[in-house]
């Protein structure tokens, strides 16, 4: 019988682990000072809508059992002018968000690298 090793979803935590990071990241990137114009016209409602796209995104991505029902990258950022300085500073954030949990550099760097896959789904200048 052949073992299979656990999914990055669940050596990160899990459901709750996934939830904490997009509960800690996304007031970082809504408070920064450039970045949160994206969410300035946003309602709580559609705020708690996209935080949780975000959990089911990267729950899904990292091989958790959570289905994600939301647009494609591309899509999404879609005309938001999302430029390289706005993307430097996000990933500076998400940085920030997986050193503040201490996460193992094996799995920060699994996460770092997803993260930067989908740079050209939605830096568009």
């Amino acid at each position: 019988m052949t073992e299979t090793a656990p999914s990055l979803y669940a050596r990160l935590g899990g459901y709750d682990a996934v939830s904490a990071v997009a509960n800690n990241l996304l007031p970082r990137l809504m408070g920064d000072e450039k970045l949160g114009r994206f969410w300035s016209h946003r309602g709580a409602d559609g705020i708690k809508r996209e935080k949780q796209l975000l959990i089911d995104f990267l729950s899904s991505c990292a091989g958790g059992p959570v289905y994600y029902t939301g647009r494609n990258m591309t899509l999404t950022h879609q005309g938001m002018q999302i430029s390289d300085d706005d993307w430097w500073r996000f990933s500076a954030h998400v940085h920030a968000t997986l050193d503040h949990f201490k996460l193992a550099d094996p799995e920060k760097g699994e996460v770092v690298a997803f993260i930067e896959s989908i740079k050209p789904e939605i830096v568009e200048a």
